[in-house]
């Protein structure tokens, strides 16, 4: 360090132990320049460059007295204003609830032979909404056609509840992928708004889940204890696979190539390949299609 600016470091009023100080002076110029040495003056001057400041005391000491006044009470159109944005909020928060937790009260018990209790956040009163609301229309914030941007509470609930807690769960919130999740969700919504079986469809997504049940039941009777690659838990493979050939081959499809998974892997090559029974049970006792009986 040149002796020269050790000096000027040495004699300077610019410190920060003179930051209070100057920021005095520099008030004091702002709102009288006349009273300040002419070497302050300059210096300041020089500072400002092209643009304009005031004094910032005086609205320091205006903001201190705006904040030690009492509050003044809010107008009734404004407090029905913030009482509507309320109650629209409570309707998002409720929206978005079932459709994360809807699926724990899911009618998944044809017989009706077990109850499931409903979670209390499911509840209106968890939300501050009431009965006195259901006719009121709010914002569902819907993404997709299959639900009205609005509509009344009393709707929002009969939509939400044949959505999530009808014979059909889903889960999403366990998806870490927004854009996947918000996907899954949409489609799940517009199809269950959309679509609807006919009698002869029913029947034959109960044939097709009859038929896999059976399969696993008879082989975990007849053959126990043999690895079999069970379908049980996942018997809605078997309709869901055959829809979507037989789908695939209205739509001009010619060839269907499955990755199919060791679980279930033998259900589906008799239910949706037509493997026949006889030849999967005669592997079963260790003998093949081609060759004789020991």
């Amino acid at each position: 360090m040149s002796q020269s600016l050790a000096d000027q470091l040495a004699t300077t009023a610019l410190s920060g132990g003179n930051a209070a100080f100057i920021e005095d002076l520099y008030e004091q110029f702002l709102r009288d320049p006349g009273s300040l040495e002419p070497a302050w003056v300059n210096y300041f001057k020089g500072l400002q460059g092209s643009g304009v400041e005031i004094a910032h005391g005086p609205i320091r000491e205006r903001l201190l007295e705006r904040a030690e006044r009492p509050p003044v009470a809010a107008a009734a159109p404004g407090a029905v204003s913030d009482g509507a944005s309320a109650k629209q909020g409570a309707v998002s928060r409720l929206i978005q609830v079932y459709a994360n937790r809807g699926h724990l009260i899911a009618k998944l018990d044809p017989l009706g032979l077990s109850e499931r209790a409903k979670p209390y956040v499911l509840d209106l009163q968890y939300f501050g909404l009431s009965d006195a609301d259901l006719d009121t229309e709010f914002f569902t914030g819907s993404r997709n056609h299959a639900i009205p941007e609005r509509t009344t509470l009393k709707n929002i609930l009969r939509d939400l509840k044949f959505i999530y807690t009808d014979t059909i769960g889903a889960e999403f919130a366990h998806v870490s992928d927004t854009e996947e999740r918000l996907w899954l969700q949409d489609s799940f919504q517009v199809g269950r708004m959309q679509q609807r079986f006919s009698v002869d469809e029913k029947k034959n997504i109960l044939w097709q889940l009859t038929a896999a049940e059976g399969l696993e039941r008879y082989l975990h009777t007849k053959y126990v204890g043999q690895k079999r690659f069970s379908l049980e838990g996942g018997d809605s493979l078997i309709p869901l696979l055959d829809d979507l050939v037989q789908h695939g081959g209205k739509g001009g499809v010619e060839e269907t190539i499955i990755g199919m998974a060791h679980r279930g892997r033998l259900n589906v090559l008799v239910n949706l390949l037509g493997k026949s029974p006889k030849d999967l049970f005669s592997e079963f006792e260790g003998q093949s299609r081609h060759s004789p009986p020991t």
